[in-house]
């Protein structure tokens, strides 16, 4: 009973992120005004299908979170079956995998079956992941750097490379959180989150949030006792800011947690509170934001998700990781089947959050032989 509780969280985490992001992708870029215009005085409520598809789309907040999920898996079965080098880490398995999602935003699926030098994530079989979805600049700058570059090392992941806190880097992370570690009070794991967005953004706001995210989503996944969401978010603000003790940002990123946590408590009305976290488009804003609409509507998905991208800023993110949190607190099986039921590559998705359950299982029965069909997604040299 446990597991399979464990397993619509992962799930819900995974679908959830996935609703924000394509709940704000109509949205995102356009003014508040520009917004009532067309959908009215409530703003968006419901999808809308992407006028070039007529379908409902995921943009590139999913699409790396699911990138995310395939490198972390690829390292877990490495190091299940005695692969993994001692140079090669978890982030160097994910910034492979971002490598991949790379190829995904510069060539055509066509172009990519027929060539012979194949990226490592199965991933890379989906042709609707081959979509250029407004990909942040960042992200992929960062990337693009690197692979001209050429072979990387781990340590070579962490240099300073720009002064971003773009929120590319906290509305990937999720899948970080949704891993079983024997790590109690989430140090390892919360770092871990950091580094994964530190690849592409390495201002200290860029990668915080992420450490923060992930501590709320593995709480959420893998109780230790019961606690309240508020007492998660504050856990995990007091985990971050031990961690991170002496870092000159930490300060803002507090106000911005602390400030989230008291909005969601008072009378006024949404667009009003979320004016005063920003617009969504640096890391610290869009986690603020998240915080805010999840701790505020945490029994309504719906809800939250509509109040999530309803507002002048990075409306897809802000409705991704929402959805992240609000989806590993209720789970799959609680959201609401109108947003299940179109959502682009649910069962991609659903797919993914299943090979991270049973990851979990794995790391809890080291007797377990791996099952051969995971093992070939996952495996890679």
């Amino acid at each position: 009973m446990e597991k399979e509780v464990r397993r619509d969280k992962i799930r819900g985490c995974l679908i959830g992120g996935g609703v924000g992001d394509a709940l704000g992708y109509p949205v995102e870029f356009r003014r508040e005004n520009a917004i009532w215009d067309k959908y009215g005085p409530e703003g968006i409520q419901a999808y809308e299908p992407d006028r070039r598809c007529g379908k409902v789309v995921i943009t590139d907040d999913t699409q790396m979170t699911l990138f995310t999920a395939n490198g972390l898996l690829m390292d877990i079965a490495a190091r299940r079956c005695g692969n993994r080098s001692e140079q090669d880490p978890p982030a160097i398995w994910v910034y492979r995998a971002y490598q991949d999602w790379l190829t995904t935003q510069s060539v055509r699926y066509a172009e990519y079956r027929d060539c012979e030098e194949k990226g490592p994530c199965w991933l890379m079989n989906i042709p609707e992941l081959f979509a250029l979805r407004a990909p942040g600049n960042m992200c992929l700058h960062s990337l693009e750097e690197f692979r001209a570059f050429g072979a990387v090392r781990y340590e070579d992941l962490y240099k300073k490379r720009n002064d971003s806190k773009g929120c590319g880097g906290v509305m990937r992370v999720a899948p970080m959180g949704l891993l079983h570690r024997a790590d109690p009070d989430l140090v390892e794991t919360d770092k871990l989150g950091a580094e994964l967005a530190m690849i592409t953004h390495c201002h200290s706001l860029g990668y915080m949030p992420a450490a923060v995210l992930v501590h709320i989503i593995s709480r959420l996944v893998f109780p230790q006792k019961e606690m309240t969401l508020e007492e998660i978010v504050i856990e995990a603000r007091d985990a971050v800011a031990k961690i991170y003790a002496d870092d000159e940002n930490l300060f803002k990123l507090l106000l911005i947690i602390n400030a989230a946590i008291r909005l969601a408590k008072n009378e006024d009305d949404d667009l009003t509170n979320i004016h005063k976290l920003g617009e969504g488009w640096v890391a610290e804003e869009a986690l603020g934001i998240a915080l805010y609409c999840a701790l505020r509507y945490q029994n309504d998905f719906s809800k939250a998700m509509i109040v999530s991208v309803n507002h002048k800023g990075d409306s897809d993110s802000t409705g991704a990781v929402t959805g992240n949190i609000l989806g590993a607190l209720i789970g799959y099986e609680a959201i609401d089947d109108k947003w299940k039921e179109e959502l682009e590559l649910r069962e991609t998705i659903l797919e993914v959050a299943d090979d991270i359950h049973y990851a979990n299982e794995l790391a809890e029965q080291p007797e377990l032989t791996p099952d051969s069909k995971w093992l070939e997604k996952y495996l890679r040299k």
